[in-house]
């Protein structure tokens, strides 16, 4: 202990004041800063914070549109809203989530998948929300829910509007589906648009327009407490419906065309030449797209895509196939536009033809030859012969910017986002695309439709409605006009179109005059489909899947199923004055004369005739399968 004589208590006295001021200035400074800074936040920005206090109050909740319904030509429904009841559990309501499922699996089936979705949205949703287990409930389930629900209080059944496809198959590959929005779609939306909204157009028309059909958004003011619980419900600003969309296709001739081609692989597609509207579009085997909608489970998924027909593809405006014989019309329109060659004149075949300085045979389909052949009989009996010395003196740079005119090797422009371009083979293309030299056997092939050329059904059907056009080029287009509601005027588009100048008219007559003595003529290669009602132009056509060697025989009883050739056809009708234009493949169908051509003549019956077509195809007038397969281009001359 230190000694008093040591101590100085004046000092310590006045080192105690010292620190009391300072402590003291410091409490006032600090109090003089909160008081500041209150009248900053109270005064000097009441208007901001108290607008932010508001917007935490008021909150703006979105009400999302109703989608817009879409029409056939005649005002048939082919795309509907309709109420779907999903069952809910709003997991604060409950102690005990897994025993809730479980006495709710004993009154409504619950599935593997519905129970994933439900444990992947509780984790995104808070716990005042509901949380759909079950959707699309049908009117039993809702009733055994209604009459249990005293022993479920954290159970609820909620309503919405779900797309409905009452035609199913039918419209799939036309219509498209829509689906739950993900993350890809949700990068490219309008996200405040889209706000309360869940589904988007996947495919076909529902894709192609969905600014149309989606509608905008309304909002309403909702107050909320601090967790973000709806207390009350106040103004709102109504949201705008999507347009309804009323669209060339006939939903008749749609499923007659289906019908037509019964059990086989492949597509039928049909234009309207003066409008460029598509008034069918089918592909085979289809599928339901409803169940699209709400979320297909992964089983019968799996099962459609693992399919080995391929249900899912479409094949009408995604399948390439070498066109064949049925591009031999363009090439002979080429040749006289070109003035490489003229109606009367005459090119020999022998059964085959030979490049000067070369061995290699390119073969016609018929091995004794045709003879002397002016380009009608050409075309008329399918001479390969005399299309590939036609497609030597055009040359390839020429054959392949005339085909271009007729947009092969590019997408038509149609309303249809999954359409694809197809190949027209040119030297450019080949430098480009494999870094390889064009050979001039290669103009030979491309000249009768085979080797790299590949076009789709709507490709050909286009071009042939140009043919039938003579040259007016319509943009295929799906989508006829919109309007606001049932009973609202329609607001028709405007088709874009172009004339292929390239060729004279006295040129197109010849090939059409050509195309109609296929069906027409006693000779023609699609004759046994010839009727008094009407007269066809056509042309038929088979795609090889394989090529023989050069010295073998392709016998097609030989060949596996699904190796066998394509059959194709084209034609329009009535060909003084064409109301529709037809293209059509079969896989593996054999010969376009005996196969593709009588499914061709069954839709133009149905379109001009109104003869429905029976679902096993068995109104479809048939070919002699015998005749056709001898004057059929049965291998298009295999090199």
């Amino acid at each position: 202990m230190l000694d008093p004589a040591f101590q100085d208590q004046r000092a310590e006295r006045a080192l105690f004041r010292r620190r009391t001021l300072a402590a003291a200035l410091l409490v006032i400074a600090c109090l003089a800063l909160l008081v500041a800074q209150l009248f900053r936040l109270q005064v000097l920005r009441h208007d901001h914070f108290s607008t932010l206090s508001e917007d935490n109050r008021i909150r703006l909740q979105p009400l999302p549109p109703s989608r817009g319904l879409i029409y056939d030509t005649n005002g048939v429904l082919l795309a509907d809203n309709l109420p779907s009841y999903t069952l809910t559990i709003t997991p604060e309501k409950t102690d005990d989530l897994d025993a809730t499922l479980s006495a709710l699996a004993e009154l409504v089936s619950i599935t593997d998948d519905d129970r994933e979705r439900f444990q992947r949205l509780l984790r995104q949703r808070r716990r005042f929300e509901g949380v759909p287990v079950r959707l699309d409930l049908n009117e039993t389930e809702r009733a055994w829910i209604a009459v249990q629900a005293h022993r479920f209080p954290s159970v609820d059944i909620q309503a919405e509007l779900l797309r409905f496809y009452p035609h199913g198959e039918a419209t799939a590959h036309v219509l498209g589906y829509v689906g739950r929005i993900d993350e890809g779609e949700m990068a490219r939306i309008d996200v405040s648009n889209y706000a309360g909204t869940s589904h988007i157009g996947k495919l076909g028309v529902e894709k192609a327009h969905e600014d149309l059909l989606h509608g905008q958004v309304g909002h309403e003011q909702a107050l909320v407490n601090a967790r973000g619980r709806v207390l009350e419900r106040r103004q709102q600003q109504a949201p705008i419906p999507g347009q309804d969309l009323s669209l060339f296709l006939d939903i008749a001739l749609q499923r007659d065309a289906i019908a037509a081609l019964g059990e086989h692989r492949g597509a039928v597609v049909a234009i309207d030449p003066g409008s460029g509207g598509i008034l069918a579009l089918a592909s085979t085997p289809t599928y339901d797209p409803n169940p699209f909608v709400g979320g297909i489970g992964h089983a019968a998924y799996a099962a459609l895509r693992d399919d080995i027909d391929r249900p899912l593809y479409n094949r009408a405006v995604r399948g390439q196939y070498p066109p064949g014989s049925t591009i031999k019309p363009f090439v002979a329109l080429g040749g006289l536009a070109m003035g490489v060659t003229s109606r009367t004149e005459g090119k020999y075949c022998g059964g085959h033809f030979q490049l000067p300085g070369h061995s290699h045979r390119y073969r016609c389909w018929r091995r004794g030859g045709h003879g002397v052949l002016a380009m009608e009989d050409a075309i008329v009996q399918s001479c390969d012969v005399y299309f590939y010395r036609l497609a030597n003196d055009l040359g390839i740079e020429r054959l392949s910017g005339f085909l271009g005119e007729f947009r092969f090797g590019e997408r038509t422009g149609a309303d249809i986002d999954e359409e694809l371009g197809g190949l027209l083979p040119s030297p450019q293309w080949k430098r480009r695309a494999r870094r390889e030299p064009w050979y001039p056997g290669e103009t030979l092939i491309v000249g009768i439709g085979q080797g790299a050329f590949l076009a789709t059904p709507l490709q050909l059907a286009a071009a042939t409605a140009t043919m039938a056009n003579r040259g007016l080029q319509v943009t295929p287009r799906l989508l006829k006009g919109t309007h606001s509601g049932t009973g609202a005027p329609l607001q028709a588009t405007t088709p874009q179109q172009r004339q292929i100048t390239t060729a004279e008219p006295h040129h197109w007559q010849t090939a059409i005059d050509a195309m109609t003595e296929v069906v027409e003529g006693p000779r023609g290669t699609a004759r046994r489909i010839r009727t008094d009602a009407y007269r066809i132009a056509g042309k038929t056509g088979t795609a090889q899947v394989f090529s023989v060697a050069q010295n073998a025989t392709y016998n097609e009883a030989e060949v596996a199923e699904r190796l066998r050739d394509h059959a194709l056809f084209i034609a329009f009708a009535p060909a003084e004055a064409p109301r529709i234009a037809v293209a059509l493949v079969v896989e593996n169908g054999g010969h376009g004369g005996s196969t593709a051509a009588p499914i061709a003549r069954a839709v133009m019956d149905s379109y001009l005739l109104g003869t429905r077509i029976a679902p096993d195809g068995a109104h479809a007038p048939h070919a002699d399968p015998e005749t056709a397969a001898r004057t059929e281009t049965a291998t298009d001359a295999r090199p």
